[in-house]
């Protein structure tokens, strides 16, 4: 079969002109520019910059209010509080999961995202029909997105009893990993939901993604316990820790014991750059040989009121955060967007490399320092060899 698809005169990362040449959904060939065959199809993108696809590490699909009349936050301190005013709220919700997640996929489908982590909620409140909604969103936007699920414990384990077996029938029925929160902060039995987790990984040969918030030494004891467990497990580079905030908050020694741990135990960091309270510092986490990503978390729902799932502003937001200046400092930012949330979703054919998928995006910028600095929304985005957006909108499916 010839190519049917050629992106002409596009940019590369290095600064290099090439020719895309794309057959059926596959890069089949990146030539020198005016290098293409001929081909039906053809996208001049002189002036633009080409790379994959962005990936989303971390977002709740579940949790969006977006499609609703803007909903006055609801006030709560600490985390128990924000998940109680999250149940009081979503009991009186009028539109579905997936109606609400429906509208975020388009809307990041349309910024250039082409693969999605997303966290869903199971507790014995809500059961498994956020996940059922998630799978049936998963299979209805196969076309746009590539969706993990996390069975995410929001309200506990030990907490909330019988959260437990959900979660293993979360696993069974198609979640792709398991999640865990604050196993002091709200479990209040560290050993108990982290053994309860890792067993549940290894019962159903999944990977794992915690939420932890919790403070300090507190918060870097227990990333140290997770550590243990992933190598214990054999895990290692199958599971993730969400914001890790103690990570911004710990002395040199606690520092460094933690993070040679983590970077034994091959697992990952998520930050999303966020508001008042300790980030995990990036390029310190990078030299001591630990993996950090990006996600865009909570988007317009009962935790915030804030995001709107562009993960190149995302990018942005982290650099600024990390006093990110220097060019390969944003082009670091970038690849928290791009390549390496990739590979902590063990994406298999990802990248800008013949062979690989045609998941890509064209930015009118001339380098990526430039795209993470200016956040340029005029995108071309193709998933699978189509194109699926221009100018942040999708056209028709």
């Amino acid at each position: 079969m010839g190519a049917n698809l050629v992106i002409a005169g596009a940019g590369t990362a290095d600064g290099t002109l090439v020719d895309i040449v794309i057959t059926g959904s596959t890069i089949d060939a990146i030539v020198p520019a005016g290098d293409a065959p001929a081909s039906p199809e053809r996208i001049e993108a002189a002036g633009h910059l080409v790379a994959p696809s962005f990936v989303e590490g971390h977002i709740h699909l579940d949790k969006t209010l977006l499609g609703l009349p803007f909903i006055p936050h609801i006030p709560g301190d600490t985390v128990a509080e924000r998940i109680a005013a999250e149940k009081q709220l979503r009991r009186t919700v009028g539109l579905s999961v997936e109606e609400r997640g429906g509208r975020l996929i388009e809307q990041i489908a349309a910024f250039g995202t082409g693969s999605i982590r997303s966290h869903v909620d199971i507790d014995t409140e809500v059961g498994l029909g956020g996940l059922h909604a998630l799978l049936a969103l998963r299979e209805r936007y196969a076309d746009l997105v590539d969706i993990q699920i996390v069975a995410f414990p929001q309200s506990g384990i030990m907490a909330d009893p019988g959260t437990a077996d959900l979660l293993d029938a979360a696993l069974s029925e198609g979640a792709n990993l398991i999640g865990g929160l604050d196993p002091a902060g709200i479990d209040r039995d560290v050993t108990g939901h982290l053994d309860t987790v890792f067993a549940l990984a290894a019962k159903h040969g999944a990977g794992v993604d915690i939420h932890l918030h919790d403070p300090g030494p507190l918060g870097a004891f227990e990333l140290r316990q997770i550590a243990e467990r992933t190598i214990a497990n054999g895990l290692e580079g199958k599971v993730a820790v969400s914001h890790a905030f103690a990570l911004g908050a710990i002395d040199d020694f606690e520092f460094g014991r933690t993070t040679d741990l983590l970077a034994r135990a091959r697992v990952a960091i998520m930050t999303n750059g966020p508001g008042p309270v300790s980030m995990p510092p990036v390029k310190r986490l990078a030299v001591a040989g630990v993996t950090v990503f990006a996600g865009s978390d909570n988007i317009r729902d009962a935790w915030a009121p804030y995001g709107n799932g562009d993960l190149l502003q995302r990018a942005m937001i982290i650099g600024y955060r990390q006093g990110f200046l220097a060019d390969e400092d944003l082009a670091h930012a970038f690849a928290m967007v791009t390549t390496i949330p990739a590979g902590v979703l063990g994406l298999k054919t990802y990248g800008l490399a013949a062979g690989n998928r045609a998941d890509l995006i064209l930015l009118p910028s001339p380098s990526i320092p430039e795209a993470v600095a200016s956040v340029p929304i005029d995108r071309t985005v193709l998933k699978n060899g189509r194109v699926v957006a221009t100018g942040g909108s999708l056209t028709p499916r």
